[in-house]
């Protein structure tokens, strides 16, 4: 056996050892070597290997000096070859998960609950695109149960292309919001592209499709699900439906909610009302139901269940000896999940100086951004808050259009001016909410506010 086939033997057979990143190398893992934004993944292969990766993968024949490094034409063209071989050989379930938001935090949560009693395998970090998702696929333990992904998208047909190699047999789509609208234009292209996710061609094995629909985009999707014939849907969140929401209670310092789970009631209470996070919760009953899983077992841990990190999880802070709470929303945003995190924020039970509302760009929305920006501004001038702090082309240029607003919105261009402001202005008990797209200034921000002094 040649050093390639023994590459491609230990990458079928091992789980959770190909990486991206040289900085995530331990003993024994595979790297590879791809073109990046700023580096091509070739300056880390010396490091790599020092690291104890026991295979680099590259497209240059002038690094294959070492017999660690393993020479291929194309490196997404050679993972895809594996990755369909390994997604062949797994006899497990497999789940995928798409929507425009609630994606990774329905497959952690998802993942919390199955874990209690099954082997599981899901895709790390937000893994949804192209080479996240063949990542995923490689890193698979073929022993595992139940395997979950996330399926993204930026673009038209990448949904089918990776549904294609993924083969999920049960699909959630989350929702249908306005994402990506730069590529897609409107919604409605939105929901064509997410429902190519159960599309059963050349597949005509039972599926299954969770949804919740609320508007009608996502009725497009309803509609073209009915045409297949070998699929099951499961609508949560109807009166028709075995899986809805029956009644939400307020009760002090949080809520009563009752799930109707197959006519019978679930009962819980919980010191959050965002509603995708309760649709979440309802995704993974009704998925538990559906499969014969033991239901209880979501009752008993989903108390111990945490938001993910930059998508809602609370962190205690200290600056200049301040103890302050940090809700960290900084991972993504659309003008939905904008106002739902916002409805949240004001809804704490907390008194309204003691909260500093910190929001960068929402990205990617095309011809509607300047729009949408403005329009969040006028919901934001519907309550009360100590600082209102913007950073972004979109707010700097929406903030003009606002009239004798109720809130003093201050714009700062950079995390370093904002970060001057806050050591001056923040004081003990303060809560921040930072929301924000990916890859922004406040993003930055949000990363360097937590590194001052986490106490969690």
């Amino acid at each position: 056996m040649n050093i390639k086939s023994k590459l491609e033997e230990y990458i079928i057979l091992k789980k959770d050892k190909v990486k991206i990143s040289s900085k995530e190398i331990k003993k024994n893992d595979i790297f590879l070597a791809l073109n990046g934004k700023n580096y091509h993944g070739n300056k880390f292969i010396n490091s790599s290997i020092k690291n104890g990766a026991k295979f680099c993968i590259t497209d240059n024949k002038n690094y294959t000096q070492n017999e660690k490094v393993i020479f291929v034409k194309n490196i997404y063209d050679y993972l895809i070859g594996l990755a369909k071989i390994k997604r062949d050989l797994f006899k497990g379930k497999i789940i995928g998960i798409t929507g425009s938001a609630g994606k990774t935090t329905l497959k952690e949560t998802l993942a919390f609950f199955l874990k209690k009693d099954h082997k599981i395998s899901f895709s790390k970090k937000s893994y949804n695109n192209k080479l996240g998702v063949l990542v995923s696929l490689l890193n698979l333990d073929l022993n595992s149960s139940f395997a979950i992904f996330e399926i993204g998208t930026n673009n038209f047909g990448e949904i089918k292309y990776l549904t294609k190699i993924v083969k999920p047999n049960e699909v959630f789509i989350t929702n249908i919001q306005s994402t990506h609208l730069e590529n897609f234009q409107t919604k409605n292209n939105i929901a064509r592209e997410k429902s190519n996710i159960f599309i059963l061609k050349n597949n005509n094995r039972r599926k299954k499709i969770y949804l919740n629909i609320n508007n009608k985009s996502e009725n497009i999707i309803l509609n073209r699900a009915k045409k297949e014939k070998n699929l099951k849907i499961i609508n949560i969140n109807k009166p028709s439906s075995k899986y809805f929401i029956k009644k939400i209670l307020p009760k002090k310092n949080a809520y009563k909610v009752y799930f109707s789970i197959n006519k019978k009631i679930i009962i819980f209470n919980t010191n959050s009302l965002i509603m995708f996070r309760l649709m979440n919760l309802l995704f993974c009953y009704a998925f538990f139901s559906e499969n014969s899983l033991k239901i209880n077992s979501i009752k008993e841990r989903q108390k111990y269940l945490k938001p993910v990190d930059g998508r809602g999880l609370t962190h205690n802070i200290v600056i200049n000896k301040n103890k302050i709470k940090v809700i960290d929303e900084s991972y993504n945003a659309n003008p939905d999940t904008m106002f739902q995190s916002i409805e949240y924020f004001v809804n704490l039970k907390k008194i309204n100086s003691k909260k500093i509302l910190i929001l960068g760009n929402m990205n990617e929305l095309g011809i509607s951004s300047y729009r949408m920006h403005i329009n969040l501004l006028y919901y934001l001038d519907n309550f009360i808050f100590k600082f209102v702090i913007l950073c972004g082309e979109f707010f700097q240029r929406s903030i003009k259009k606002i009239n004798n607003p109720q809130n003093e919105f201050i714009y700062l261009k950079d995390k370093n001016k904002i970060m001057k402001f806050l050591n001056r202005n923040i004081h003990n008990d303060d809560i921040i909410l930072i929301k924000c797209s990916n890859s922004t200034e406040i993003n930055k921000l949000a990363k360097d506010l937590l590194k001052k002094g986490n106490l969690n």
